[in-house]
Formats: structure tokens, sequence, C-alpha cells
């Protein structure tokens, strides 16, 4: 069984990356499960707060990611960058940087990411790379999904209305997928 864990960088209701994440459990090849992960509860970075302990919301999902085959980030574009709420959980997740190899190291990663801009998440997921590779992940690179106009591709409860995005993030968490069961990911 192939264990992925998926985490979406807004905490909005309505979150197009959220919605990208179900649909992408959904369409994912036998054999495969993903967990999505909620990041409501975890507190700003505080390097006071740290002192005191990790919080218990970000070690309940260290020990996921640590036990998981890959991660996969459903990234919004803000301001032509990384959200600052997932940059947010990133950064806890490296604490302490110890644990950094058991959690991030050489795990595979890949980055989509819906937007309701023309350009999709291009600049976001690029700005993301120094990120991984400072953690040493390794991205994946076979596929891009960057849905643009997510207005437009999302109906009202977060399903997925245009069959050509979904085309497109089924081959997309497939060849994920299949890259992580041999190694090429």
């Amino acid at each position: 069984m192939t264990k992925i864990i998926g985490i979406a960088g807004s905490l909005r209701q309505g979150s197009y990356n959220a919605a990208l994440l179900r649909t992408a459990a959904e369409l994912l090849p036998p054999g495969t499960t993903l967990e999505i992960a909620s990041i409501k509860a975890i507190p700003l970075y505080n390097g006071d707060l740290e002192a005191g302990g990790i919080p218990q919301p970000v070690s309940q999902l260290k020990a996921r990611l640590a036990a998981a085959d890959g991660l996969l980030l459903a990234s919004p574009e803000y301001n032509n960058s990384i959200p600052g709420v997932l940059k947010n959980v990133i950064d806890w997740l490296s604490r302490p940087p110890a644990d950094i190899p058991a959690v991030f190291g050489n795990r595979p990663v890949a980055l989509m990411g819906a937007t309701p801009g023309g350009f999709g998440t291009v600049l976001a997921q690029s700005a993301w790379l120094p990120v991984l590779r400072t953690l040493r992940m390794r991205p994946w690179f076979g596929g891009r999904l960057l849905v643009s106009h997510a207005g437009d591709v999302f109906d009202e409860t977060g399903a997925i209305m245009n069959a050509q995005v979904r085309d497109q993030l089924q081959q997309f968490v497939h060849g994920f997928v299949a890259a992580i069961r041999t190694g090429l990911a």
C-alpha cells in the first residue's frame, strides 16, 4: 500500500486547493491512500513556543509524514509566491532540525495548485523548490498541475466541473504514485 500525505496551503473554507486534494484522493490508483492533513491547528511558528515543546498538532503531523511514502502539496499562489500559512507548517515540521532527515529527507514530494488567476501557480511552485531542496526532499518533475481560473473549474461544492482538468489531475496523481513505487520520485 502506498501512503501519501496531502496538505492544502489554504485555510479558506471553500479552498480550491483543498478541493483539488479531495478530488485527487478519489482518482488514485488501486493500492494507494491519500491522507489529507488539516493545518488549521498549527500555530504560527514562535521560538518561544518551541522552547516549551513542539505543539501536539505539529508532532502528530510530523509522525504521519515520517510514516508516509510521499507528500502532495496543493499550494495556492499569493503575491507570486508561497502562501505564508503553508510555509509556516513546513517550518514547524522542520523543528528541531535533527528531525529533518526522518520527516523530509529523501521523501518524494509533488506540487500542484489552483488559483483564480490566469497563470496557475507556476511562480509558487518554483518558489517551493529551494525550500524542498534545503529539506533534502525529492521533488517529482514528471508532471505539472497548474489550475488557473479555478472559479470556472470548481462548482460551489468543490467538485471539478471541467473534465479536462479532472483528467489532468488523474494523470498527475497516477504519475506521482508510479514514480514513488519505482523509486523515480
